[in-house]
C-alpha cells in the first residue's frame, strides 16, 4: 500500500516532507565507504533505485527476488494446465542456456545445430555489442556472435510437441510508475530473444515459435503480454486453478517479495 501511495520512507520522499535534506542513497554510501571506493556522485535514494540491482546495498537481495517471483509464476502455470494440453514445461528448477537446452532437450529433432548457428549468428550481428562485451568481440567477432547466441538464457521454455509449437517465456520486473513501463519492458524482452525466435523460425518452418512476456511492477502490478492479449497461452483452464487464479496468486507473491525487499532496506539502514 505504501508503494502504491508513493509514501515509502526513502531519502527522496523524506526530503519531500522536510524530514531529510540529503536525497543520496544511504545504502550505496555505506557500501562504498566500507570498500574504500569514491563516495561522490551517489544516486538518489528512490523506491525504484532500492528495488534495482543498481543499488550497491540491495543488489544481492533484489537479484534473488527476481527468480523467486518467476519460479512461483512458472510453477503456477504448469499446475493450471489440463492433462489434455500436453504441454511440457522445461527448466522448472533453474534457467538453462541455449547450449544446455540443445543437449538436454534434444532440439536436434527440430533443426540442425549447424544451420541454427549460422542463421543465429547473422541475426546477432544486427544487435549492438555492449561496451562490456567489446573486448571479446574484438578478439574473435565470428566466435563472439555464435557464443552469444548459445549462451542466451530464456526464463522458461514450454513445448507442445504434438502441435510442433515452442514458447519462449520471459519475465521482467519494472517500475510501474510510468504509463509506458509495459511497452519499454516488452521491447527489451523481445530484443533479448530476437535471435532465438527468428533463427528457429528460419531453420524450422514446420514449427511455430512464440514469445510470451510477463512484467511484474514493483508496486504489485502483474501484466501478461498485452500485445498477444491473453492469459498465458501455455496455461489451460481445468486443473488446479485457472489462469486468472494463477495470476492472482502471482500478484500476491510479487507484493510479498516487494514487502520483503522494503523490510530488508529498512533493516539495513536502521538496523
Amino acid at each position: 500500500m505504501m508503494a502504491i501511495a508513493r509514501i515509502i520512507p526513502v531519502a527522496k520522499w523524506l526530503a519531500k516532507i522536510k524530514q531529510r535534506s540529503d536525497v543520496s542513497c544511504r545504502l550505496c554510501k555505506r557500501v562504498r565507504e566500507q570498500c574504500g571506493a569514491s563516495t561522490e556522485n551517489w544516486p538518489e535514494e528512490t523506491y525504484g533505485h532500492i528495488n534495482s540491482a543498481f543499488c550497491d546495498g540491495m543488489a544481492t537481495t533484489v537479484t534473488a527476488a527476481h527468480p523467486f517471483i518467476w519460479r512461483h509464476l512458472y510453477a503456477s502455470m504448469q499446475a493450471a494446465q489440463t492433462p489434455a494440453s500436453k504441454l511440457r514445461f522445461v527448466t522448472l528448477d533453474k534457467e538453462s542456456c541455449m547450449n544446455t537446452l540443445w543437449q538436454e532437450e534434444k532440439f536436434e529433432q527440430i533443426c540442425s545445430r549447424e544451420s541454427l548457428t549460422e542463421k543465429a549468428a547473422d541475426i546477432e550481428k544486427t544487435i549492438s555489442v555492449k561496451e562490456h562485451e567489446r573486448e571479446r568481440y574484438d578478439f574473435d567477432p565470428t566466435m563472439f556472435y555464435e557464443n552469444h547466441f548459445w549462451n542466451r538464457r530464456p526464463n522458461g521454455i514450454v513445448i507442445k510437441k504434438n502441435h510442433r509449437t515452442l514458447y519462449i517465456l520471459e519475465f521482467k520486473r519494472s517500475s510501474d510508475r510510468n504509463e509506458d513501463f509495459l511497452r519499454v519492458k516488452e521491447d527489451e524482452a523481445n530484443e533479448q530473444h530476437k535471435s532465438i525466435i527468428e533463427a528457429l523460425e528460419a531453420t524450422a518452418p514446420e514449427w511455430t515459435f512464440e514469445q510470451i512476456n510477463f512484467v511484474a511492477g514493483r508496486r504489485g502490478a502483474v501484466v501478461e503480454d498485452a500485445k498477444q492479449g491473453r492469459k498465458a497461452q501455455c496455461t489451460s483452464r481445468g486443473k488446479g486453478q485457472d489462469s486468472d487464479g494463477a495470476c492472482a496468486m502471482h500478484m500476491r507473491s510479487t507484493r510479498h517479495s516487494n514487502a520483503i525487499l522494503l523490510s530488508a532496506n529498512t533493516w539495513v539502514i536502521w538496523g
